[in-house]
């Protein structure tokens, strides 16, 4: 099938997520058109051929929240500047590709590329679960306002599509239909990665304002090898227990295989590879950003890790220590076959969509 494939830029979760399922569409014979956003555009671009570049929606971090003043102005701002470029884009789209069915990664303008010629419609991404499914009201506690903005922005993002796939590593009920979860999309390296016990814990941080982190961290005594703090570096820098590592895919995975457990962010991509790989997680979910919320409170709730908003106290760290072996005993019932449901699934909607019953 012709296939017209859009990724949203923001985060690099959506990019890599899709470069599994691009990979094994490409591998099932089919013919594909990328329209991609942001960072998305690089790492699609040196995968796949065929990666057009469009305007999309990004988010503005201060203080390690997100400022939704300054993201509506500067989307604002590229939005006017972006949206005949986005015109040509799909003008060029009707002129030389014809696809048959568009799946979409939370990305607005193949969405709206496939509602304009009636083409059938797949949604794959985990942000829908907000909207799709049915929370318990203490997951949302504290949080009301915030969920229901993010709900009625994610029910807005791309509705009425033929069905959505949604990668989760938790399962609340689901309240509407032509809606599926299934596990985590995973990246080769991580299916081949070694899990192994170790001692250090991994320490993921790239938002600025992390307060009194490594100072806790030292405190700790562990050995914790931290990413992202200190950009730029081109090699290890040692201090006491803290290990400053400058970035590397294969250094950072297999730090996260063999950690006795890891600390950063809400964001859903590195805690399902953590859960797949059996690692507790401390999750600290960015401010007024819901959806990592959302993860990081089932996260604890399923037994996996633990949540919190800041990490200034000590006793949070701490707590997680202990709470260790717990997290361990829970996450070693935990099973995944790779990413066989969601693409056996992908396959049968695409021979529904070809069969023309989607």
């Amino acid at each position: 099938m012709k296939i017209l494939y859009g990724v949203v830029g923001e985060g690099m979760g959506h990019a890599m997520r899709s470069r599994v399922v691009l990979e094994h569409l490409l591998g099932e014979g089919h013919e594909i058109e990328i329209m991609a956003s942001g960072r998305a555009t690089e790492f699609l671009s040196k995968r796949f051929e065929g990666v057009n570049r469009i305007h999309g929606l990004h988010m503005i971090y201060e203080e390690n929240r997100v400022r939704r003043g300054k993201t509506l102005w500067s989307n604002a701002l590229a939005g006017t500047s972006g949206l005949p470029k986005n015109i040509a884009a799909y003008f060029e789209l009707i002129k030389d590709y014809k696809p048959e069915v568009v799946i979409s990664d939370f990305e607005s303008w193949t969405y709206l590329y496939a509602k304009a010629h009636r083409l059938p419609i797949v949604s794959i991404d985990n942000m829908q679960i907000i909207n799709r499914c049915s929370h318990d009201p203490a997951v949302i506690e504290g949080h009301q306002s915030d969920f229901k903005v993010t709900k009625a922005f994610v029910k807005g993002k791309l509705p009425f599509c033929d069905h959505y796939l949604i990668s989760t590593f938790f399962y609340p009920p689901v309240r509407k239909d032509r809606t599926t979860l299934v596990p985590p999309i995973l990246r080769p390296e991580i299916l081949s990665a070694r899990r192994r016990a170790g001692e250090h814990l991994l320490v993921y941080q790239t938002a600025e304002g992390y307060g009194r982190l490594l100072e806790t961290l030292a405190q700790s005594g562990v050995e914790c090898r931290i990413y992202g703090m200190r950009r730029g570096l081109t090699e290890e820098q040692v201090e006491g227990n803290l290990r400053f590592r400058p970035f590397s895919e294969e250094g950072f995975i297999d730090d996260l295989a063999s950690c006795r457990g890891v600390i950063a962010g809400g964001g859903f991509t590195l805690m399902g590879e953590a859960v797949y790989l059996h690692k507790p997680m401390l999750a600290v979910p960015l401010g007024r950003q819901f959806e990592q919320v959302l993860n990081a409170r089932y996260l604890e709730r399923e037994g996996f890790g633990q949540y919190a908003m800041a990490l200034d106290d000590p006793a949070v760290i701490q707590r997680f220590l202990a709470a260790l072996p717990g997290c361990e005993e829970k996450l070693a019932s935990y099973a995944q076959d790779g990413n066989r449901a969601l693409l056996g699934e992908l396959d049968t909607l695409l021979d529904r969509a070809s069969a023309g019953i989607l």
